[in-house]
């Protein structure tokens, strides 16, 4: 038989499992962003415990690895004291005459349908520094966002 049409197994033809993706940059937190990254590696290490599977066990430990990651370069940020727009802030806004509440959080932590916007989001960006009452430019255009109110959100510092 040909070397062609001989197959050792089929471990070989499988695609290679690479890592999680980390997100070049800082790994800015809030305190609600650590604790959480902290549940998350104690729940993945009590579900590898828990299994028997060895694909299964192997596929947690890559996602273990992910969070121990993000656990140990994790940077808790505190809110702002100014009442400038930082990370852990809810920031009300209008842009094209809508008026909408977010608060800046960790990329972790985020979950836009939730009002949670990631920091390094464009939205996050463009707001960051300001305080209420400016305007600041996004997506090219000067004064496009007008900030109504900045607080610290409490629930990202629980």
């Amino acid at each position: 038989m040909s070397v062609a049409f001989r197959r050792e197994g089929d471990d070989e033809h499988k695609e290679p499992e690479f890592e999680l993706p980390i997100a070049v940059g800082p790994n800015l937190v809030t305190p609600r962003g650590l604790r959480r990254l902290v549940e998350a590696v104690a729940q993945i290490e009590a579900e590898i415990a828990a299994t028997g599977d060895k694909e299964a066990r192997k596929k947690l430990q890559r996602r273990l690895r992910y969070f121990h990651t993000r656990q140990s370069t994790a940077q808790v940020q505190a809110p702002p004291a100014d009442g400038s727009v930082g990370i852990g802030s809810r920031v009300t806004y209008r842009l094209n005459k809508a008026e909408k509440t977010i608060t800046i959080v960790g990329g972790d932590e985020a979950d836009p349908a939730l009002g949670c916007v990631a920091f390094s989001a464009p939205l996050a960006r463009a707001l960051m520094g300001a305080e209420a009452g400016e305007s600041v430019e996004y997506q090219g255009r000067d004064d496009a966002i007008a900030i109504l109110a900045v607080e610290t959100d409490p629930e990202t510092q629980a």
